[in-house]
């Protein structure tokens, strides 16, 4: 396992970080297989843990927390979010001071730890000033509550508005950024990336395997329900929808590379995360100890130049193959009125 440097935080992070969402009710039930396979993933080198109070509501940072108990903590560089609902109340989420104050003491207590070393916010909030987020977060950062804080999924110029806003106000800013990024979601590559490169982020990238398309597991030919996501998402995982046609194209070309280049596909899919320079490490997300050793693997793994090349003739560079692969829409996009006078 590598380790590499977390934008200049002085932080070292294992190549691949163990994401945590398929923990608990939204994937893997079984808390102490759930345990097992992070314990597998910590055995195996990895030090980087990411989860997120949005995910099971709560139950994967409680799964995460029995299985650090203990000496294991102090070992991990353990991350979380916060900013989707987590209750009926209108207060309950977002980026605002309140909620981040909230959230923080929820997260902590579910993850049965007293600090966070990286506490991140999972989308941006067009209803609250950036300089109120950061501001908050800056707070408990000095009250030694978390260590290091960072955004996720948030277009290139709020990023810059960001270390602007800190610069400014004499506030701490974000480290990390979290993004989408596959050889399918190739979005982030145009602006995202570079604007991380040039401020000096740590850039965490979320679904390497495309959520799952980039396993081996949607292929054509493929019957029924190939995935737990496709009931859930089915306009994003339905091997059968119109939209997604050019997508399943171009894993069948892609397959057949990684066997040329006598690669599984889930290697050729996280050798081609590694290999930009601007990537920290991308998150995987196993839901089992089967699935993580399919992708342990990768770790050290550096693809040939030709291979990344026959890559770019794929799935172009910048391009994400599906809409839904940018993982958020901006009101400018979503809201009408802001498109017209």
């Amino acid at each position: 396992m590598q380790y590499r440097p977390l934008g200049d935080t002085g932080l070292r992070v294992s190549s691949l970080g163990l994401g945590t969402m398929m923990f608990g009710s939204w994937g893997n039930r079984d808390h102490d297989d759930s345990i097992r396979t992070i314990h597998h993933a910590l055995d195996a080198g990895i030090n980087f843990v990411d989860t997120a109070d949005l995910y099971a509501r709560g139950e994967a940072e409680e799964i995460v927390g029995k299985a650090l108990a203990g000496t294991r903590r102090d070992a991990v560089v353990l991350a979380s979010k916060f900013h989707n609902p987590m209750s009926d109340d209108v207060n309950d989420r977002g980026n605002s001071r309140r909620w981040i104050m909230r959230a923080v003491e929820g997260s902590l207590k579910r993850l049965g730890t007293d600090h966070l070393d990286l506490y991140q916010v999972h989308r941006p909030d067009p209803a609250t000033g950036i300089e109120e987020t950061l501001g908050a977060l800056t707070d408990l950062q000095r009250a030694g509550k978390i260590r290091y804080f960072g955004s996720s999924t948030f277009p290139a110029h709020q990023l810059v508005e960001a270390q602007w806003a800190a610069e400014r106000r004499g506030l701490s800013r974000f480290v990390t950024e979290q993004p989408p990024y596959s050889i399918l979601a190739r979005g982030i590559e145009a602006d995202v990336l570079p604007a991380a490169e040039a401020h000096r982020i740590g850039v965490l990238t979320w679904s390497p395997l495309g959520g799952g398309w980039l396993s081996g597991t949607f292929r054509k030919g493929a019957t029924g329900q190939v995935s737990s996501r496709t009931e859930l998402m089915p306009g994003i995982f339905d091997i059968d929808a119109p939209r997604n046609a050019g997508k399943l194209d171009a894993v069948e070309a892609l397959a057949l590379l990684a066997d040329e280049a006598g690669l599984s596909l889930i290697h050729l899919a996280l050798g081609f995360v590694l290999a930009h320079r601007a990537v920290t490490a991308p998150i995987i997300g196993p839901m089992n100890v089967e699935q993580l050793d399919s992708q342990l693997g990768a770790a050290d793994l550096v693809l040939d130049q030709d291979v990344l090349d026959r890559i770019d003739q794929i799935v172009p560079p910048g391009r994400n193959m599906t809409a839904g692969d940018a993982g958020y829409f901006p009101p400018a996009l979503t809201d009408a009125t802001l498109r017209r006078r």
